[in-house]
């Protein structure tokens, strides 16, 4: 039984900083202390109403309180980069849900385990690179991937303004995890909005083209990654299953939200935060075993 949770803040009260604290509501490792952001908008309220501490601060009130030893900033690539500096110098541990890339990516079936202690900001990649570097990575680890290429395609009405705004740092962010988590030696990302109503899941396509085709190694690969996923994102699923010809790999995977705050259709968003509460849940534990 835990009798003790480990305090988070969250920078960013907009769809991605909402989900999130609902996550960490029904975390048994984390507990919610603040949310932040720059107004007094209707996250800062919803918060405030479940009892929150909040702030129009920002970055600051969060840097200050104490009590906080993870924070998830679901702002924007250019507000991260002026946060990244102010949470290093109070201590925190931060998890940045921006393409912004200041600290490694981070996908936790393929590398959480195997970065370093002293890492103290980890980055989410984008929703698309939590969907398809997995995959990509899978494939990689039996048959050598040289040329990964996705194709990310969410329902326009889960793209708010933040993700419009980093649309070039998501093909660019999602391009080189694909090389550097993934294994490709070169990766390509394309982000495609769908306006079809009602809304479509996200649905992601992965390209591969590979040095040692195996086609046994390679759906075993692919399948034992999937089970990975869904131990934190549970409507992470095959849509269709690893196509082999030749050197040529095509899987397609589709992820459904959990519908904690946003609509299930966006998916997209529920993938970045599910995997970053897995990052999350991960530092509590090894906070709480050293408090002891």
């Amino acid at each position: 039984m835990i009798l003790e949770r480990v305090k988070v803040g969250i920078i960013g009260p907009g769809n991605i900083g909402t989900d999130l604290m609902y996550k960490v509501m029904k975390s048994n490792y984390l507990e919610m202390k603040m949310m932040a952001g720059i107004s007094e908008s209707e996250g800062i309220k919803r918060a405030a109403r479940l009892g929150f501490e909040t702030s129009t601060e920002s970055v600051n009130a969060v840097a200050k309180d104490k009590e906080i030893k993870i924070v998830f900033d679901a702002t924007s690539a250019r507000a991260h980069l002026k946060n990244a500096p102010i949470l290093k110098e109070a201590g925190k541990l931060v998890i940045d849900l921006t393409p912004a890339a200041v600290g490694p990516y981070v996908v936790p079936c393929a590398n959480l385990d195997s970065l370093s202690n002293s890492t103290t900001n980890f980055n989410m990649v984008t929703c698309g690179g939590q969907a398809t570097v997995p995959i990509a990575y899978a494939i990689n680890r039996v048959a050598n991937s040289e040329y990964t290429e996705i194709v990310s395609c969410i329902s326009s009405k889960s793209a708010g303004p933040g993700t419009r705004a980093n649309i070039d740092e998501f093909t660019e962010t999602t391009a080189k995890a694909l090389e550097t988590v993934g294994g490709a030696d070169k990766g390509k990302a394309i982000i495609v909005l769908n306006p079809a109503d009602p809304p479509l899941i996200m649905t992601n396509t992965i390209y591969s083209l590979v040095k040692n085709p195996d086609d046994k190694k390679i759906i075993e690969s692919v399948n034992d990654i999937v089970k990975e996923i869904q131990k934190y994102v549970p409507g992470y699923r095959l849509r269709v299953p690893p196509v082999i010809e030749g050197n040529k790999v095509t899987v397609i995977v589709e992820v459904e939200g959990a519908g904690d705050f946003l609509p299930k259709y966006s998916g997209n968003l529920d993938i970045i935060n599910q995997a970053a509460i897995e990052v999350a849940e991960k530092l509590a534990k090894d906070i709480l075993v050293r408090s002891k």
